[in-house]
């Protein structure tokens, strides 16, 4: 499957995996949710933040496959770098999202359930990505 394609597969994964994991880390915490309500009001954050969240699969899916080949454990290690890479931007997040402006939300980048809701997401998401993108 080519890159872009399977980075929208791997991010739909994710998104369908979400309220399981909010569940099992006990965290209201979604990254549909936070995309979307960053991208708008609280009416439609659902349709947008998947629409983010779908375009970001496929950007990083297209960028995978052409500087790092393939293979469950190579998106795996990529997607949990490009977690690493991104996390400061989660300060920002929480002082700019609504839902933490609410008090709806935890803390987002200091919260230990958060943290780890983030790590298996990416998991999954590297995981699927490198799977279907292996040679």
């Amino acid at each position: 499957m080519r890159g872009a394609s399977a980075g929208v597969v791997a991010a739909a994964g994710w998104a369908a995996c979400e309220p399981l994991l909010g569940r099992a880390l006990r965290t209201p915490f979604s990254d549909v949710r936070m995309l979307g309500r960053l991208t708008g009001p609280e009416r439609g954050w659902r349709a947008r933040g998947l629409a983010v969240h779908l375009a970001n699969g496929a950007v990083f899916g297209w960028a995978f496959e052409r500087l790092a080949g393939g293979g469950i454990r190579r998106g795996v290690v990529v997607a949990q770098a490009e977690n690493a890479a991104f996390w400061p931007m989660m300060f920002a997040v929480d002082r700019l999202h609504a839902d933490r402006r609410a008090g709806t939300w935890p803390p987002i980048a200091t919260n230990p359930r958060t943290i780890g809701y983030e790590l298996v997401s990416h998991t999954i998401f590297g995981a699927i990505l490198g799977a279907l993108t292996a040679r």
